[in-house]
């Protein structure tokens, strides 16, 4: 039995059963419900559509292979920041850490509101006409996600493993449901040769290029979240071989998923419905069992969203926890309680989401947000390239299969989004890099770099420049 440690320090605990629950929770959500209606509506198609998804898993996998490296190589609490300090300094890994979770605080308040939005649609009519019902449920979902994690990592964990196992086992019962219950008269089998056939001119694949682009850019949204496990690197047990075996694994098990659930849609809808459905999911269930096929879906969507809260909640406070550890944040945000919670981190976090629960308006914050999390993948990809160059003795327990190609590829992809991004939406993305720099301050109320604590496997003491 291993000795404990001492008290103030994360738990070296979790295996490759969090690490997976995590990488598949943190991807998982709403979009997967929504998402392939958008993506019908530019593809018209079903061999187009599944390969859309295929090629968005494709590019997930290529980062999930870098960031493996760096994971592997620097197991230390902090996320894309741990990465960005080491290769280019203590400001630029500052600006990162602080962009990290100023991504996360709105996508939480997002998924929470979202969460009270489909849990008021689930409430007898009277309670669910109530006008502050979404808001209450929102801010409970934060509540008591916090009080999980207030009683320590072990918790933690354990709720993240449950409510991805749920979440997946619901959307296999979806799949089945799709592929095994008798199908309306009415709905008739996909005509995918016809389509087919109409898209073997040279003119109709050119005038498919800018609509693949946009069904590429909502397929990659949706597997968004597949770096979560790195933000609880130095928690792991054997981080050397689970935190690439999590990163990896778990894109791969999103992704078999995600084709899945997109060919069990397929079967049940038209391509031409299933591209005019804002929910596809809801409109074949109803299809499948009838009008409670519609609150069914919106269980499963519940479920989901919750595994994201779950995620956002337990993973946040560990980027101000790496930063204050390390002198760049206020020292307080580094305490933690006996079962490895960062607990002032977690209360700030919190309630920075419950702050925005209560704002009401998404619409500016989620454009902010978007930028932010195109930046961080980009940041981290680059300190790949940069240690790669600098550092080639850093231990490395795992290497990036065909480097440099899978980071190359994974730069071009993420600069062709982000200058997208800039273009569609040139103000979002200026507010955002203001709401970066405006953390600047902060920095003055940080200790001094020879102050701070070393971290736990750290490649390099605090006060040294990470070149």
């Amino acid at each position: 039995m291993s000795a404990p440690r001492p008290p103030g320090q994360l738990l070296s605990i979790l295996g490759l059963g969090f690490g997976l629950a995590g990488a598949v929770g943190g991807t998982i959500g709403a979009g997967i419900l929504r998402t392939p209606g958008l993506v019908a509506a530019q593809l018209p198609d079903p061999g187009l559509v599944l390969g859309a998804w295929l090629l968005g898993g494709l590019y997930a996998l290529l980062g999930a292979l870098c960031v493996a490296e760096l994971a592997a190589s620097q197991p230390r609490a902090g996320g894309w920041y741990v990465f960005a300090e080491q290769a280019f300094g203590r400001w630029a890994g500052f600006l990162v850490g602080w962009t990290d979770w100023l991504a996360h605080c709105i996508g939480l308040a997002w998924v929470a509101t979202t969460v009270g939005d489909y849990g008021a649609a689930l409430l007898p009519p009277q309670l669910a006409l109530q006008p502050l019902a979404p808001q209450a449920i929102a801010l409970l979902s934060l509540v008591v996600f916090m009080a999980i994690q207030l009683r320590g990592v072990r918790a933690g964990s354990a709720s993240q493993e449950l409510l991805s196992l749920v979440k997946a086992v619901a959307f296999l019962a979806l799949v089945l449901a799709c592929f095994l219950l008798p199908l309306p008269d009415a709905v008739g089998a996909n005509p995918a040769g016809q389509a087919g056939a109409a898209l073997l001119g040279p003119e109709a694949w050119s005038a498919l290029l800018l609509p693949a682009v946009l069904a590429l850019q909502g397929v990659i949204t949706t597997y968004d979240g597949w770096a979560s496990p790195v933000y609880f690197a130095e928690e792991f047990s054997d981080p050397s071989r689970d935190l690439p075996r999590s990163l990896i694994g778990g894109v791969l098990a999103v992704l078999v998923l995600y084709l899945l659930i997109n060919g069990a849609l397929l079967h049940v809808l038209p391509i031409e419905q299933l591209a005019r459905s804002s929910l596809p999911a809801a409109d074949a269930a109803r299809l499948l069992v009838g009008p409670i096929g519609g609150q069914v879906i919106t269980a499963v969507a519940l479920v989901s969203l919750l595994g994201l809260i779950n995620t956002e909640v337990m993973a946040a406070p560990r980027i101000l926890y790496g930063l204050s550890r390390d002198g760049l944040f206020p020292g307080f945000t580094a305490e933690v309680n006996a079962g490895g919670t960062p607990v002032a981190a977690l209360l700030l976090t919190t309630g920075a989401a419950a702050l925005l629960v209560l704002g009401g308006s998404f619409d500016r914050l989620l454009g902010m947000g978007a930028f932010l999390y195109v930046c961080l993948p980009l940041a981290g990809i680059a300190a790949q390239l940069v240690l790669r160059w600098r550092q080639p003795q850093l231990p490395r327990p795992f290497r990036t299969w065909a480097f440099p190609l899978p980071p190359l590829l994974v730069a071009v992809v993420s600069v062709a989004f982000l200058i997208g991004d800039l273009a569609g939406d040139a103000q979002d993305g200026l507010l955002a890099l203001g709401l970066v720099l405006a953390g600047a301050p902060l920095l003055l109320l940080s200790r001094p770099a020879s102050a701070a604590t070393p971290a736990a496997g750290s490649a390099h003491p605090p006060d040294s420049p990470g070149t």
